[in-house]
């Protein structure tokens, strides 16, 4: 399971369009700290568009608890950003929630709150 969430990561950072929809659920339910939620295809356009651009994505305080084939995954999430182009920083809290299919993770669900 930690190793789905690593690979989510990487193509996040590398906006890999392939393996994003090969790590998500075509019911994926995306929701952002500002209260916008996505579905899949708007996820991963907003990735490989620009339009949302992680540079750098840190996790930290990872926890991972699995009930038969869901896993709910924890963590902090530290990121530099360059969003259409602009230049920034993001310190979330998130929830994922992820789903089990023929052996392979998918996300399914996901919220972020604003660290205080």
């Amino acid at each position: 399971m930690a190793a789905a969430v690593e690979q989510l990561r990487l193509a996040m950072v590398n906006a890999d369009s392939g393996k994003l929809v090969s790590l998500t659920s075509t019911k994926l339910s995306y929701g952002h700290s500002g209260g916008h939620v996505e579905d899949q295809k708007e996820f991963i356009e907003k990735i490989i568009s620009g339009k949302s651009d992680f540079v750098k994505i840190d996790l930290s305080e990872q926890t991972i608890s699995i009930t038969g084939k869901t896993a709910v995954v924890r963590h902090n999430l530290t990121a530099v950003t360059n969003d259409n182009g602009k230049p920034g920083e993001v310190h979330l809290k998130v929830l994922l929630v992820w789903i089990k299919e023929k052996k392979h993770w998918l996300l399914l669900a996901r919220q972020a709150v604003k660290q205080v």
